[in-house]
């Protein structure tokens, strides 16, 4: 199958990572979340972003139904955006962003701090599988594939690069290294091939039906970044998952969760977890590392970085 051509429609899974695979529209659920940021003028002053470019993905995100628009009081023409049922569905996917960072970021100690309110436990959640309670790692999940879905997911709709994408510094400094695995559909859709065990070049062109040119560029940027690491062979060149990129699946796994969550109407396209000690189509939920119980949203509080906290050298 050619790369160009005609766009189709944008399968579930692309129209979620076209939306959330994106710098600004993280930072603005992170804000939104952390400090309860609702008016324009926060977040110009917070992100730094140009008001063209954050009117479009606050418009995206009304649009998508994470995000209301209502009128402020006594203001006609300004409006506060306030998150929605599915807006706040994104908090295990912000939550498991945030924790992926803390731990392999330079600037891991100015993430907020998660707070599990019932038991005080401060620090990154672990995940477990919602229908056995069981412990879910990389290692623990089965991905499943659909070949043509999943090129459908990688070709359709909009098209993004990272490496294209417009500056916003204060931003950039958050998501740069996350952005290089979710960041447009080929990156994301190596990056779980990677997760899944897929590992030679001529495997990851032939699931994606991808071009040499496209995937090289995409394996480089990762190895780049440190989530892959390039080992030679007889026969070519392996692309392995490093701890650091095995640390993303987390951030997968509530992506196409709350996929689900987004389009319960239609055809779950593209890849699929399967828990195999359950047997179940993994539902991944947060568990507390302290009391062992599972995370709820209105159980946990983000506590900003505390400004002017000595950091350790």
């Amino acid at each position: 199958m050619a790369e160009s051509g005609t766009a189709a429609p944008a399968s579930p899974v692309a129209q979620t990572i076209d939306l959330l695979g994106d710098r600004l529209t993280l930072a603005i659920l992170r804000e939104a979340f952390v400090d309860h940021v609702r008016r324009f003028s926060q977040w110009i002053e917070r992100t730094g972003a140009p008001p063209a470019m954050l009117t479009a993905r606050l418009n995206a995100l009304v649009e998508a139904g994470l995000m209301e628009r209502r009128p402020q009081p006594n203001s006609a023409d300004r409006h506060d955006y306030l998150l929605t049922e599915l807006g706040l569905a994104t908090w295990e996917i912000l939550a498991s962003v945030w924790a992926w960072q803390r731990e392999w970021s330079p600037e891991g100690l100015l993430q907020p701090e998660l707070v599990h309110i019932d038991c005080g436990h401060r620090g990154p959640p672990s995940m477990m599988c919602r229908h056995c309670n069981g412990a879910v790692g990389t290692r623990d999940a089965q991905l499943e594939l659909d070949r043509e879905s999943l090129v459908l997911v990688a070709r359709s709709g909009r098209r993004r690069s990272t490496r294209n994408a417009p500056s916003v510094s204060r931003v950039d400094l958050q998501f740069t290294e996350v952005m290089e695995a979710i960041g447009d559909r080929w990156s994301a859709m190596v990056t779980g091939l990677a997760l899944s065990g897929v590992r030679r070049f001529g495997e990851f062109q032939s699931i994606l039906s991808i071009s040499p040119t496209t995937l090289t560029e995409r394996l480089g940027r990762l190895s780049e970044v440190q989530i892959l690491t390039r080992s030679e062979h007889g026969g070519g060149r392996d692309y392995v998952m490093t701890p650091r990129g095995r640390g993303l699946f987390p951030i997968f796994a509530f992506l196409l969760s709350w996929t689900q969550v987004a389009h319960p109407d239609e055809l779950p396209l593209g890849p699929k977890l399967r828990h195999p000690d359950c047997g179940s189509w993994l539902l991944p939920a947060l568990r507390c590392r302290g009391c062992e119980t599972r995370l709820e949203r209105t159980s946990v509080r983000f506590e900003p970085f505390p400004f002017g906290t000595q950091l350790p050298s």
